[in-house]
Protein backbone atom coordinates (compact mmCIF):
# COMPACT_ATOMS: atom_id res chain seq x y z
CA UNK A 1 0.00 0.00 0.00
CA UNK A 2 1.64 3.35 -1.36
CA UNK A 3 2.80 5.49 2.06
CA UNK A 4 -0.05 8.16 0.97
CA UNK A 5 -3.25 5.61 1.75
CA UNK A 6 -2.46 4.79 5.00
CA UNK A 7 -3.44 7.49 7.22
CA UNK A 8 -6.85 6.59 7.42
CA UNK A 9 -6.62 2.60 9.08
CA UNK A 10 -3.90 4.69 11.38
CA UNK A 11 -6.31 6.79 12.53
CA UNK A 12 -8.65 4.28 13.00
CA UNK A 13 -6.11 2.39 15.05
CA UNK A 14 -5.57 5.41 17.23
CA UNK A 15 -8.88 5.80 17.93
CA UNK A 16 -9.37 2.21 19.01
CA UNK A 17 -6.59 2.48 21.18
CA UNK A 18 -8.34 6.65 22.45
CA UNK A 19 -11.87 5.12 23.38
CA UNK A 20 -11.49 1.27 23.38
CA UNK A 21 -10.43 1.40 27.07
CA UNK A 22 -12.81 3.71 27.75
CA UNK A 23 -16.31 1.98 26.28
CA UNK A 24 -18.70 3.34 28.05
CA UNK A 25 -21.16 0.29 28.96
CA UNK A 26 -24.45 1.93 29.04
CA UNK A 27 -24.28 4.77 26.43
CA UNK A 28 -26.17 2.52 23.92
CA UNK A 29 -29.35 2.38 26.82
CA UNK A 30 -29.08 6.53 27.19
CA UNK A 31 -29.40 6.68 23.19
CA UNK A 32 -32.18 3.99 23.33
CA UNK A 33 -34.29 6.27 26.07
CA UNK A 34 -33.67 9.27 24.88
CA UNK A 35 -34.98 8.51 20.95
CA UNK A 36 -38.01 6.56 22.48
CA UNK A 37 -39.00 9.67 24.31
CA UNK A 38 -37.96 12.04 21.37
CA UNK A 39 -40.26 9.90 18.98
CA UNK A 40 -43.04 10.23 22.01
CA UNK A 41 -42.90 14.06 21.67
CA UNK A 42 -42.95 14.20 18.03
CA UNK A 43 -45.90 11.18 18.08
CA UNK A 44 -47.49 14.13 20.63
CA UNK A 45 -47.12 17.26 18.31
CA UNK A 46 -48.56 15.47 15.66
CA UNK A 47 -51.47 14.58 17.41
CA UNK A 48 -52.11 18.05 18.43
CA UNK A 49 -50.68 17.88 22.10
CA UNK A 50 -49.40 20.98 23.86
CA UNK A 51 -48.72 23.81 22.32
CA UNK A 52 -49.73 25.40 19.88
CA UNK A 53 -53.21 23.45 20.12
CA UNK A 54 -52.94 24.32 24.13
CA UNK A 55 -51.46 27.30 25.99
CA UNK A 56 -47.55 27.92 26.12
CA UNK A 57 -48.12 27.71 30.44
CA UNK A 58 -50.43 24.62 30.09
CA UNK A 59 -49.87 21.19 31.52
CA UNK A 60 -49.58 19.59 28.01
CA UNK A 61 -47.23 21.97 27.21
CA UNK A 62 -44.86 21.16 29.56
CA UNK A 63 -45.26 17.71 29.37
CA UNK A 64 -43.97 18.05 25.89
CA UNK A 65 -40.97 20.17 26.86
CA UNK A 66 -39.92 18.11 29.61
CA UNK A 67 -39.95 15.35 27.26
CA UNK A 68 -38.08 16.84 25.21
CA UNK A 69 -35.36 18.26 26.78
CA UNK A 70 -34.95 15.73 30.11
CA UNK A 71 -36.34 12.66 27.90
CA UNK A 72 -34.58 13.25 25.26
CA UNK A 73 -31.92 16.12 25.06
CA UNK A 74 -30.52 15.61 28.24
CA UNK A 75 -30.71 11.69 28.43
CA UNK A 76 -28.59 12.20 24.82
CA UNK A 77 -26.19 14.36 26.77
CA UNK A 78 -25.39 12.69 29.48
CA UNK A 79 -25.23 9.55 27.67
CA UNK A 80 -22.64 10.61 25.03
CA UNK A 81 -20.48 12.80 27.88
CA UNK A 82 -20.26 9.59 29.45
CA UNK A 83 -18.22 8.00 26.41
CA UNK A 84 -16.39 11.51 25.31
CA UNK A 85 -15.64 12.84 28.40
CA UNK A 86 -12.89 10.47 28.66
CA UNK A 87 -11.99 11.10 25.33
CA UNK A 88 -11.82 15.21 25.94
CA UNK A 89 -9.26 14.33 28.74
CA UNK A 90 -7.37 11.35 27.86
CA UNK A 91 -8.39 10.14 30.98
CA UNK A 92 -10.78 6.99 32.53
CA UNK A 93 -14.58 8.00 33.32
CA UNK A 94 -14.32 8.17 37.53
CA UNK A 95 -16.55 4.98 37.84
CA UNK A 96 -18.05 2.57 35.11
CA UNK A 97 -21.01 1.73 37.86
CA UNK A 98 -22.81 5.10 38.17
CA UNK A 99 -24.27 5.35 35.05
CA UNK A 100 -27.33 2.69 35.31
CA UNK A 101 -28.19 3.80 38.19
CA UNK A 102 -27.83 7.54 36.71
CA UNK A 103 -30.24 6.47 34.13
CA UNK A 104 -32.64 4.56 36.38
CA UNK A 105 -32.96 7.39 38.26
CA UNK A 106 -33.63 9.66 35.48
CA UNK A 107 -36.24 7.49 33.76
CA UNK A 108 -38.17 7.34 37.01
CA UNK A 109 -37.65 11.07 37.83
CA UNK A 110 -38.69 11.97 34.45
CA UNK A 111 -41.96 9.80 34.67
CA UNK A 112 -42.68 11.11 38.01
CA UNK A 113 -42.48 14.40 36.71
CA UNK A 114 -44.65 13.80 33.83
CA UNK A 115 -47.31 12.38 35.87
CA UNK A 116 -47.28 15.54 38.32
CA UNK A 117 -47.79 17.55 34.81
CA UNK A 118 -50.61 15.14 34.28
CA UNK A 119 -52.14 15.27 38.09
CA UNK A 120 -51.87 19.27 37.33
CA UNK A 121 -54.47 19.19 34.74
CA UNK A 122 -56.61 16.60 35.90
CA UNK A 123 -55.83 13.52 33.67
CA UNK A 124 -54.56 11.63 36.62
CA UNK A 125 -57.08 11.35 40.03
CA UNK A 126 -54.23 9.58 42.29
CA UNK A 127 -53.32 11.98 45.27
CA UNK A 128 -49.73 10.53 45.15
CA UNK A 129 -47.06 12.75 45.47
CA UNK A 130 -45.78 12.58 42.02
CA UNK A 131 -43.51 16.57 41.95
CA UNK A 132 -41.97 15.60 44.98
CA UNK A 133 -40.66 12.75 44.02
CA UNK A 134 -39.84 13.72 40.96
CA UNK A 135 -37.78 16.19 42.39
CA UNK A 136 -36.12 14.05 44.17
CA UNK A 137 -34.96 11.29 41.57
CA UNK A 138 -34.48 13.93 39.25
CA UNK A 139 -31.92 15.41 41.92
CA UNK A 140 -30.46 11.84 42.76
CA UNK A 141 -30.09 11.15 39.04
CA UNK A 142 -28.43 14.22 37.26
CA UNK A 143 -25.92 14.73 41.02
CA UNK A 144 -24.51 11.30 40.35
CA UNK A 145 -24.00 12.43 36.83
CA UNK A 146 -22.35 15.31 38.27
CA UNK A 147 -20.63 13.65 40.65
CA UNK A 148 -18.73 11.06 37.63
CA UNK A 149 -18.07 13.39 35.47
CA UNK A 150 -16.82 16.38 37.62
CA UNK A 151 -14.60 13.63 39.58
CA UNK A 152 -13.33 12.68 36.34
CA UNK A 153 -12.84 16.35 35.24
CA UNK A 154 -11.08 17.35 38.36
CA UNK A 155 -8.62 14.16 38.48
CA UNK A 156 -7.92 15.77 34.51
CA UNK A 157 -6.64 19.27 35.48
CA UNK A 158 -5.47 21.69 33.56
CA UNK A 159 -8.56 21.19 31.33
CA UNK A 160 -8.12 21.25 27.55
CA UNK A 161 -10.88 24.01 25.67
CA UNK A 162 -13.52 21.80 24.85
CA UNK A 163 -13.59 19.87 28.62
CA UNK A 164 -13.81 23.82 30.38
CA UNK A 165 -17.21 24.16 28.06
CA UNK A 166 -18.48 21.23 30.00
CA UNK A 167 -17.78 22.10 32.79
CA UNK A 168 -19.29 25.25 32.44
CA UNK A 169 -22.28 23.35 30.94
CA UNK A 170 -22.60 21.20 34.32
CA UNK A 171 -22.65 24.14 36.07
CA UNK A 172 -25.43 25.62 34.09
CA UNK A 173 -27.15 21.82 34.95
CA UNK A 174 -26.69 22.06 38.63
CA UNK A 175 -28.81 25.65 38.09
CA UNK A 176 -31.31 24.06 36.33
CA UNK A 177 -31.83 21.14 38.29
CA UNK A 178 -31.84 23.53 41.43
CA UNK A 179 -34.67 25.67 39.75
CA UNK A 180 -36.66 22.69 39.21
CA UNK A 181 -36.36 21.84 42.69
CA UNK A 182 -37.68 25.42 43.86
CA UNK A 183 -40.25 25.55 41.57
CA UNK A 184 -41.41 21.89 43.33
CA UNK A 185 -41.27 22.89 46.59
CA UNK A 186 -42.96 26.69 46.45
CA UNK A 187 -45.80 24.88 43.75
CA UNK A 188 -46.45 22.02 46.58
CA UNK A 189 -46.71 24.86 49.66
CA UNK A 190 -43.70 23.22 51.17
CA UNK A 191 -42.05 26.60 51.38
CA UNK A 192 -42.86 30.65 51.13
CA UNK A 193 -40.23 31.76 51.27
CA UNK A 194 -40.60 34.80 49.54
CA UNK A 195 -37.44 35.18 47.40
CA UNK A 196 -38.01 31.36 46.40
CA UNK A 197 -41.76 32.63 45.65
CA UNK A 198 -40.86 35.53 43.72
CA UNK A 199 -38.16 33.17 41.88
CA UNK A 200 -40.81 31.18 40.75
CA UNK A 201 -43.06 33.91 39.77
CA UNK A 202 -40.62 35.16 37.25
CA UNK A 203 -37.78 32.90 36.85
CA UNK A 204 -39.17 30.92 34.58
CA UNK A 205 -36.91 32.40 31.47
CA UNK A 206 -33.75 31.81 34.19
CA UNK A 207 -34.78 28.10 34.29
CA UNK A 208 -34.85 27.69 30.40
CA UNK A 209 -31.74 29.88 29.68
CA UNK A 210 -29.65 27.39 31.98
CA UNK A 211 -31.33 24.38 30.45
CA UNK A 212 -31.41 25.29 26.85
CA UNK A 213 -28.93 27.75 26.83
CA UNK A 214 -26.08 26.79 29.70
CA UNK A 215 -26.48 22.55 29.59
CA UNK A 216 -27.40 21.45 26.28
CA UNK A 217 -25.79 24.60 24.22
CA UNK A 218 -23.01 24.88 25.80
CA UNK A 219 -22.22 21.44 26.23
CA UNK A 220 -22.88 21.18 22.89
CA UNK A 221 -20.45 23.43 21.71
CA UNK A 222 -17.93 21.61 23.43
CA UNK A 223 -18.38 18.92 22.32
CA UNK A 224 -18.29 19.17 18.49
CA UNK A 225 -15.41 21.43 18.84
CA UNK A 226 -13.40 18.11 19.70
CA UNK A 227 -16.13 15.33 17.68
CA UNK A 228 -15.27 17.37 14.56
CA UNK A 229 -11.85 17.97 14.74
CA UNK A 230 -11.48 13.75 15.50
CA UNK A 231 -14.17 12.84 12.37
CA UNK A 232 -13.25 15.55 10.16
CA UNK A 233 -9.07 14.76 10.93
CA UNK A 234 -8.79 18.72 11.39
CA UNK A 235 -6.50 20.01 13.89
CA UNK A 236 -7.86 20.82 17.65
CA UNK A 237 -8.76 24.92 18.32
CA UNK A 238 -7.51 26.83 21.14
CA UNK A 239 -6.95 29.88 19.86
CA UNK A 240 -7.66 33.26 21.34
CA UNK A 241 -10.70 33.33 19.79
CA UNK A 242 -11.90 30.27 20.75
CA UNK A 243 -11.00 31.40 24.32
CA UNK A 244 -12.72 34.92 23.75
CA UNK A 245 -15.57 32.90 22.96
CA UNK A 246 -15.61 30.32 26.03
CA UNK A 247 -15.02 33.55 28.22
CA UNK A 248 -18.47 35.53 26.48
CA UNK A 249 -20.59 32.65 26.74
CA UNK A 250 -19.32 32.05 30.65
CA UNK A 251 -20.17 35.29 31.65
CA UNK A 252 -23.20 35.28 29.34
CA UNK A 253 -24.83 32.44 31.59
CA UNK A 254 -23.05 34.22 34.42
CA UNK A 255 -25.09 36.81 33.72
CA UNK A 256 -28.35 35.52 33.16
CA UNK A 257 -28.38 33.32 35.67
CA UNK A 258 -26.64 34.64 38.97
CA UNK A 259 -27.57 37.93 37.97
CA UNK A 260 -30.66 36.97 36.99
CA UNK A 261 -31.93 35.66 40.39
CA UNK A 262 -30.11 38.65 42.08
CA UNK A 263 -32.33 41.31 40.06
CA UNK A 264 -35.24 39.24 40.96
CA UNK A 265 -34.69 38.66 45.00
CA UNK A 266 -33.77 42.10 44.94
CA UNK A 267 -36.43 43.97 42.86
CA UNK A 268 -34.09 44.99 40.55
CA UNK A 269 -34.06 44.85 36.69
CA UNK A 270 -34.51 41.33 35.22
CA UNK A 271 -35.24 42.76 31.15
CA UNK A 272 -31.60 44.62 31.88
CA UNK A 273 -29.53 41.44 33.26
CA UNK A 274 -31.16 39.36 30.65
CA UNK A 275 -30.26 42.07 27.72
CA UNK A 276 -26.29 41.87 29.10
CA UNK A 277 -26.76 38.33 28.78
CA UNK A 278 -27.87 38.09 25.43
CA UNK A 279 -25.10 40.94 23.90
CA UNK A 280 -22.66 38.42 25.75
CA UNK A 281 -24.21 35.42 24.70
CA UNK A 282 -24.41 36.29 20.84
CA UNK A 283 -20.83 37.69 21.01
CA UNK A 284 -20.18 33.85 22.06
CA UNK A 285 -22.17 32.60 18.99
CA UNK A 286 -20.18 34.49 16.73
CA UNK A 287 -16.80 33.02 17.93
CA UNK A 288 -18.37 29.70 18.05
CA UNK A 289 -19.23 30.09 14.29
CA UNK A 290 -16.12 31.26 13.23
CA UNK A 291 -14.21 28.60 14.64
CA UNK A 292 -16.99 25.91 13.03
CA UNK A 293 -16.05 27.10 9.91
CA UNK A 294 -12.42 26.88 10.51
CA UNK A 295 -12.55 23.57 11.23
CA UNK A 296 -14.74 22.72 8.40
CA UNK A 297 -11.74 24.61 6.40
CA UNK A 298 -8.99 23.14 7.82
CA UNK A 299 -9.99 19.25 7.50
CA UNK A 300 -7.71 16.89 5.84
CA UNK A 301 -10.59 14.36 5.01
CA UNK A 302 -11.75 16.42 2.15
CA UNK A 303 -14.82 14.69 0.87
CA UNK A 304 -16.76 14.66 4.67
CA UNK A 305 -18.93 12.02 6.14
CA UNK A 306 -23.16 12.29 6.20
CA UNK A 307 -22.24 13.77 9.95
CA UNK A 308 -20.14 16.27 9.31
CA UNK A 309 -22.31 17.63 6.89
CA UNK A 310 -25.77 17.29 8.65
CA UNK A 311 -23.70 19.24 11.63
CA UNK A 312 -23.17 21.56 9.88
CA UNK A 313 -27.22 21.63 8.96
CA UNK A 314 -27.49 22.31 12.92
CA UNK A 315 -25.29 24.74 13.00
CA UNK A 316 -27.63 26.89 9.92
CA UNK A 317 -30.70 25.94 12.64
CA UNK A 318 -28.63 28.00 15.45
CA UNK A 319 -27.44 30.63 13.27
CA UNK A 320 -31.23 30.67 12.16
CA UNK A 321 -32.33 30.91 16.07
CA UNK A 322 -30.02 33.75 16.79
CA UNK A 323 -31.33 36.06 13.52
CA UNK A 324 -34.77 34.91 14.52
CA UNK A 325 -34.51 35.87 18.11
CA UNK A 326 -32.66 39.84 17.07
CA UNK A 327 -35.20 40.39 14.60
CA UNK A 328 -38.18 39.43 16.95
CA UNK A 329 -36.54 41.30 20.13
CA UNK A 330 -36.18 44.54 17.80
CA UNK A 331 -39.39 44.22 16.11
CA UNK A 332 -40.97 43.76 19.64
CA UNK A 333 -42.58 40.60 18.80
CA UNK A 334 -40.03 38.33 21.04
CA UNK A 335 -42.30 37.08 23.82
CA UNK A 336 -45.30 36.50 21.44
CA UNK A 337 -42.71 34.32 19.11
CA UNK A 338 -40.80 32.76 22.02
CA UNK A 339 -42.09 29.26 21.75
CA UNK A 340 -41.35 29.76 17.82
CA UNK A 341 -37.63 29.97 18.90
CA UNK A 342 -37.18 27.48 21.32
CA UNK A 343 -38.63 25.01 18.80
CA UNK A 344 -36.00 26.23 16.60
CA UNK A 345 -33.47 25.93 19.14
CA UNK A 346 -34.68 22.57 20.52
CA UNK A 347 -35.66 20.91 17.20
CA UNK A 348 -33.37 22.42 14.80
CA UNK A 349 -30.17 23.19 16.69
CA UNK A 350 -29.64 20.65 19.08
CA UNK A 351 -31.74 17.79 18.24
CA UNK A 352 -30.73 17.89 14.61
CA UNK A 353 -26.93 18.21 15.82
CA UNK A 354 -28.20 15.02 18.28
CA UNK A 355 -29.36 12.81 15.36
CA UNK A 356 -25.97 13.89 12.89
CA UNK A 357 -23.68 13.12 15.64
CA UNK A 358 -25.88 9.80 16.80
CA UNK A 359 -25.33 8.49 13.28
CA UNK A 360 -21.61 8.71 13.47
CA UNK A 361 -21.16 7.47 17.69
CA UNK A 362 -23.11 4.58 16.83
CA UNK A 363 -20.92 3.23 14.11
CA UNK A 364 -17.68 4.56 15.65
CA UNK A 365 -18.76 2.59 18.75
CA UNK A 366 -20.18 -0.50 17.68
CA UNK A 367 -16.84 -0.80 15.21
CA UNK A 368 -14.43 -0.08 18.38
CA UNK A 369 -16.58 -3.02 20.10
CA UNK A 370 -16.69 -5.33 17.23
CA UNK A 371 -13.46 -4.69 15.46
CA UNK A 372 -11.48 -2.86 17.61
CA UNK A 373 -10.12 -5.58 19.47
CA UNK A 374 -8.69 -7.44 16.11
CA UNK A 375 -7.82 -4.44 14.40
CA UNK A 376 -4.39 -5.98 13.05
CA UNK A 377 -5.08 -9.61 13.61
CA UNK A 378 -7.52 -9.86 10.32
CA UNK A 379 -9.55 -8.45 7.88
CA UNK A 380 -11.91 -5.84 9.04
CA UNK A 381 -14.71 -2.95 7.95
CA UNK A 382 -13.74 0.76 8.15
CA UNK A 383 -16.08 2.37 10.37
CA UNK A 384 -17.97 4.03 7.30
CA UNK A 385 -18.63 0.32 5.81
CA UNK A 386 -21.01 0.44 9.08
CA UNK A 387 -23.64 2.47 7.44
CA UNK A 388 -25.07 3.10 4.25
CA UNK A 389 -24.88 7.41 3.74
CA UNK A 390 -27.03 7.55 0.12
CA UNK A 391 -30.09 5.66 2.26
CA UNK A 392 -30.07 7.48 4.94
CA UNK A 393 -29.42 11.09 4.25
CA UNK A 394 -33.21 11.88 2.59
CA UNK A 395 -34.43 11.12 6.15
CA UNK A 396 -32.03 13.68 7.84
CA UNK A 397 -32.63 16.36 4.83
CA UNK A 398 -36.44 15.13 5.36
CA UNK A 399 -36.14 16.14 9.04
CA UNK A 400 -34.07 19.21 8.41
CA UNK A 401 -37.15 20.28 5.86
CA UNK A 402 -39.53 19.39 8.44
CA UNK A 403 -37.96 21.30 11.19
CA UNK A 404 -37.74 24.73 9.39
CA UNK A 405 -41.77 24.65 8.08
CA UNK A 406 -42.78 23.95 11.49
CA UNK A 407 -41.30 26.67 12.82
CA UNK A 408 -42.76 28.76 10.20
CA UNK A 409 -45.95 27.06 10.95
CA UNK A 410 -45.25 28.23 14.43
CA UNK A 411 -44.51 32.03 13.52
CA UNK A 412 -47.68 32.09 10.96
CA UNK A 413 -49.83 30.72 13.86
CA UNK A 414 -50.99 27.66 11.73
CA UNK A 415 -51.78 24.78 13.82
CA UNK A 416 -52.63 21.96 11.56
CA UNK A 417 -49.79 23.05 9.29
CA UNK A 418 -47.31 22.60 12.39
CA UNK A 419 -49.12 19.20 13.45
CA UNK A 420 -48.77 18.14 9.89
CA UNK A 421 -44.67 19.26 9.77
CA UNK A 422 -44.54 17.33 13.22
CA UNK A 423 -45.89 14.15 11.46
CA UNK A 424 -43.09 14.64 8.70
CA UNK A 425 -40.26 14.78 11.54
CA UNK A 426 -41.39 11.74 13.40
CA UNK A 427 -41.18 9.76 10.48
CA UNK A 428 -38.03 11.14 9.50
CA UNK A 429 -36.77 10.31 12.51
CA UNK A 430 -38.31 6.69 12.72
CA UNK A 431 -36.16 6.52 9.50
CA UNK A 432 -33.35 7.87 10.87
CA UNK A 433 -33.55 5.05 14.00
CA UNK A 434 -33.90 2.20 11.02
CA UNK A 435 -30.47 3.33 9.85
CA UNK A 436 -29.04 3.14 13.59
CA UNK A 437 -30.30 -0.08 14.25
CA UNK A 438 -28.87 -1.47 10.83
CA UNK A 439 -25.52 0.21 12.29
CA UNK A 440 -26.28 -1.44 15.56
CA UNK A 441 -26.89 -5.29 14.02
CA UNK A 442 -23.92 -4.78 11.21
CA UNK A 443 -26.82 -5.00 8.21
CA UNK A 444 -24.86 -3.49 6.00
CA UNK A 445 -21.50 -5.09 6.80
CA UNK A 446 -20.44 -7.43 3.99
CA UNK A 447 -20.68 -11.32 5.11
CA UNK A 448 -17.33 -11.96 4.39
CA UNK A 449 -15.98 -9.41 7.06
CA UNK A 450 -18.92 -9.29 9.14
CA UNK A 451 -18.08 -11.32 12.28
CA UNK A 452 -14.61 -12.57 12.39
CA UNK A 453 -13.59 -15.36 14.85
CA UNK A 454 -13.93 -14.78 18.52
CA UNK A 455 -16.33 -11.97 18.15
CA UNK A 456 -19.94 -11.88 18.56
CA UNK A 457 -23.03 -9.57 17.58
CA UNK A 458 -23.23 -6.15 19.84
CA UNK A 459 -25.60 -6.11 22.39
CA UNK A 460 -28.50 -3.13 21.43
CA UNK A 461 -28.31 -1.30 24.43
CA UNK A 462 -25.17 -2.24 26.04
CA UNK A 463 -21.41 -1.88 25.26
CA UNK A 464 -18.64 -3.87 25.71
CA UNK A 465 -15.13 -4.53 24.49
CA UNK A 466 -14.45 -7.81 23.05
CA UNK A 467 -11.60 -10.12 23.12
CA UNK A 468 -10.96 -13.39 21.08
Amino acid sequence: MPAARRPAPLQQKKNAIVLGATLSRWTMSYFAAALIAFLAAELLMTLGYGYPSAPVESASTLVLVHLVVLGWLSLLMCGALFQFVPVLVARALYSDSLPLPTLVCLIVGLAALLLGFLQMDGFVSTVFAFFPAAAALLAIGFGLALWNLGRTLWAARPLPLPARFVVVGLCSLAATVTFGIIFTLVLRGVTDNPHLADVVANGVPLHAIAGLGGWLTFTAMGVSYRLLAMFMLAPDLDSSRSRAGFYSGTAALAVAIGGGVAAICFAASLTLALLAAGLLGLCALVLYGADMLRLYRARKRRVIELNSRMAAFAMAGLAASVILIVALAALGFFAQHVAATAFLVAFGWLSGLGLAKLYKITAFLTWLECYGPVLGKTATPRVQDLAVERRAIRWFFLYFCAVWAATAALLLEMPMAFQACAGLMLIASLGIIVQLVRIRRLLDVGVAMRLPPGIRMPQLLRCSVQHD
